[in-house]
C-alpha cells in the first residue's frame, strides 16, 4: 500500500552554493508519496491527498520532512570511545583507536557494536553512512549484516594497515588485497550495500600495500576508495619523512593508483595548491569533518575556497574522533568553522551538505539524499520546536531558514520525530 507523509517538506532542485537558497524547494504544507520503498510523488498536501485517496496517511503536522542525513566518513568501531579526552591525531590513534580496534577480531563484539552504532545513527536521523571498519574481515561482515537487517543503504570497507600499528592490527600487502577482494565480491551491490576499498592512511601502509590496493581499485573502478588526507600538520610532516620522494601528501596515493574520481578523502584541511588542483581535476570528493577537526585540534577546513574551485564535498561526523553522532551538531560545527574563516554558510547550504552534498561525494545521489520521484524513500521528520529553547526562538522566526537554523544550532536527537528507511518507518 502506498503511504503519504504530510508536513512541511524540503527538497533541492539545485545547488545552493551556486544558486543560493532558491535552490531549495519548500512546501509549508506538503506531501511525499511513498510506495515499494521509493518516492513516487511530492507536492502540495491538499493536491496529494486528493490525488491519492487510497494511500495510508501519516500527518506530521508542522514537522519538516527531509531526505535522511548521509554521513560521508565514520569509524563505526570507534563508537564506544567517542568523546575521549584530550589527544591529537597520532596520540588519539595510539591511546584510544588502536586498543579499541583490537577487540574487533571477535565477531560477537563486532556485531554488538555495529548494531549499536547503526541504531544510534538512525536515532539522529542518519540513514546512510560510509564507514571504516578494522583490519578484521569480521568487522566488515558485522557491519554489513547489521545494515542489511535494517534495510539501510550503507558503504564500508576493511581498514588496511601493514606498518606503524600494533601487532594484531597489521595485515600485509597481500592479505589486504586478498581480504578486501573477498569482501568486495561477497558484499558489493548486495541489496543496498557497497564495498569501499580502505587504506587507513599513508603512514600505516607501506608502498607495497598502497600499490596492492591501487591494483584492486583498478580492477573494480566502480567501487569507492576512502582514506585520510592532510588532517594535521604533524601528520603531514610524518608523511614527508616516510615518503621522501613524494611531491606532497596526495602524491603518496597518486603514485600508487589511489587517486581517482571515486576517491573520498577525509579532512583535507592543509592542502597544497597542487593537491587542490589534482583533486579537482580528477573529480575526487572531500569529506568535511568539522567536529573532529576542532575536537582534536586539526584546523579549519576551507569550505568557501574549495567549493569555489569546484570540489565535491560531503559532510561527516568522523565518529568517534568527531564528538557527536548528530548531523545537526555537525552542521552547526561546519557553520562555526566557516565563521572562523569569515564566510558564513546559509542554512540551505548546511542542509544540502548533509543530504545531497554527501550523496554526491559518495556517488549515490541518484538513489538517496533528496526527495524526488524515483529516489529511495530514506526520510527524516524533524520537530522544529523540539525543546523549549528552540521553540521560543522559532516563535520569532520570520521564515523557514530562521526556524531551521535554530534546530541546526540547538537541536539533538529530540528533534527527530520519525525516520523512514527504504519506505518503512523505523521503530523508535
Amino acid at each position: 500500500m502506498a503511504e503519504l507523509l504530510i508536513g512541511q517538506v524540503i527538497a533541492f532542485s539545485g545547488d545552493p552554493f551556486a544558486e543560493g537558497p532558491e535552490a531549495a524547494r519548500h512546501w509549508s504544507r506538503g506531501g511525499v508519496l511513498v510506495d515499494a520503498g521509493r518516492i513516487v510523488d511530492l507536492g502540495d498536501a491538499g493536491a496529494m491527498i486528493a490525488a491519492h485517496p487510497a494511500a495510508k496517511l501519516h500527518d506530521y503536522g508542522a514537522a519538516l520532512i527531509s531526505a535522511g542525513f548521509i554521513d560521508a566518513h565514520v569509524h563505526y568501531p570507534q563508537t564506544a570511545i567517542i568523546a575521549s579526552w584530550g589527544k591529537r591525531l597520532i596520540d588519539w590513534l595510539n591511546s584510544y583507536t588502536f586498543p579499541e580496534e583490537m577487540r574487533f577480531g571477535d565477531p560477537a563484539h563486532a556485531a554488538e557494536v555495529a548494531g549499536r552504532y547503526l541504531d544510534l545513527a538512525l536515532s539522529y536521523g542518519t540513514t546512510t553512512m560510509c564507514s571504516y571498519c578494522t583490519i578484521h574481515p569480521a568487522s566488515v561482515e558485522a557491519f554489513f549484516e547489521a545494515a542489511r537487517a535494517r534495510g539501510m543503504r550503507a558503504l564500508a570497507g576493511k581498514t588496511c594497515m601493514d606498518r606503524n600499528a600494533p601487532e594484531g592490527l597489521r595485515d600485509t600487502a597481500q592479505s589486504a588485497y586478498d581480504d578486501s577482494r573477498a569482501l568486495l565480491n561477497r558484499w558489493h551491490g548486495v541489496d543496498r550495500l557497497s564495498y569501499v576499498i580502505t587504506p587507513r592512511f599513508s603512514p600505516t601502509s607501506t608502498p607495497a600495500q598502497l600499490s596492492a590496493l591501487g591494483a584492486l581499485w583498478a580492477e573494480h573502478p566502480d567501487c569507492l576508495m576512502q582514506t585520510h588526507l592532510s588532517e594535521q600538520l604533524d601528520e603531514i610532516a610524518w608523511v614527508k619523512g616516510l615518503f621522501p620522494e613524494a611531491r606532497d601528501y596526495l602524491d603518496t596515493y597518486e603514485a600508487h593508483g589511489l587517486l581517482g574520481a571515486n576517491g573520498v578523502y577525509g579532512h583535507a584541511i592543509h592542502l597544497e595548491p597542487r593537491e587542490k588542483a589534482r583533486l579537482a581535476e580528477v573529480g575526487a570528493a572531500l569529506a568535511h569533518c568539522p567536529t573532529s577537526n576542532t575536537f582534536i585540534g586539526s584546523g579549519l577546513f576551507d569550505m568557501a575556497g574549495l567549493m569555489a574551485a569546484g570540489h565535491r564535498i560531503g559532510l561527516a561526523t568522523d565518529t568517534g574522533g568527531g564528538s557527536s553522532f548528530s548531523m545537526l551538531r555537525t552542521m552547526a560545527a561546519a557553520y562555526e568553522v566557516a565563521q572562523l574563516r569569515h564566510v558564513p554558510l546559509h542554512p540551505a547550504q548546511l542542509w544540502w551538505l548533509a543530504t545531497v552534498g554527501s550523496a554526491r561525494a559518495l556517488r549515490i545521489e541518484g538513489a538517496v539524499g533528496n526527495i524526488a520521484p524515483g529516489m529511495e524513500a530514506d526520510l527524516v521528520v524533524l520537530d522544529l520546536a523540539s525543546t523549549p529553547a528552540i521553540a521560543q526562538r522559532v516563535a520569532r522566526a520570520g521564515n523557514l531558514w530562521e526556524a531551521l537554523f535554530a534546530t541546526i544550532m540547538l537541536g539533538d536527537d529530540r528533534a527527530i520525530a520519525a525516520v523512514w528507511v527504504g519506505g518503512k518507518p523505523v521503530a523508535r
